[in-house]
């Protein structure tokens, strides 16, 4: 795109925040001692990671790969999800029994200053996300620095709702 270099492998979003995770990288995660991938967490659904460490809360999250980026503003999702609505309310479930839930939003790009839902495209998505961030799921959104050589998490990105 004319603003930036996009990820366009859906692999990368899991392994970078994995791999970023299990290296300190997210602050707001670390200090977790084990990280589990592809957990189920119902009979119908799997989330991304498990964290769990001594002395800290079990910390469920799902990552989700943002590419659409207009004016400034990451927008998720870029169509009509009915499986990101599903793990929305998996993590308002989980966060209501008393873990942790984060949803992370992985912008795969360099020129977004603000996250977004995209309620232009999916509105109940958008409303969903307002609902579970109030009721206490965390929203971590990251961008990334991104060259042909590689990819790796830059900095958090502000949310607007």
């Amino acid at each position: 795109m004319p603003g930036s270099l996009v990820g366009v492998n859906t692999l990368t979003p899991n392994r970078l925040i994995g791999h970023s995770i299990k290296n300190g990288v997210i602050q707001e995660l670390s200090e977790y001692d084990a990280v589990q991938p592809e957990v189920r967490c119902s009979d119908k659904s799997r989330l991304d990671f498990l964290l769990s460490g001594h002395e800290r809360r079990d910390c469920y999250v799902e990552v989700k790969n943002c590419t659409l980026v207009e004016n400034k503003i990451g927008y998720f999702p870029d169509a009509i999800t009915t499986r990101g609505l599903k793990h929305l309310n998996e993590l308002d479930l989980l966060v209501k029994q008393g873990p942790r839930a984060a949803l992370f939003i992985l912008i795969q790009r360099m020129d977004a200053e603000l996250f977004s839902p995209a309620d232009h495209i999916h509105p109940e998505y958008g409303q969903k996300l307002r609902s579970v961030v109030q009721n206490g799921v965390e929203l971590l959104c990251y961008d990334v620095s991104i060259t042909i050589k590689g990819i790796s998490i830059r900095k958090r990105i502000p949310y607007l709702f």
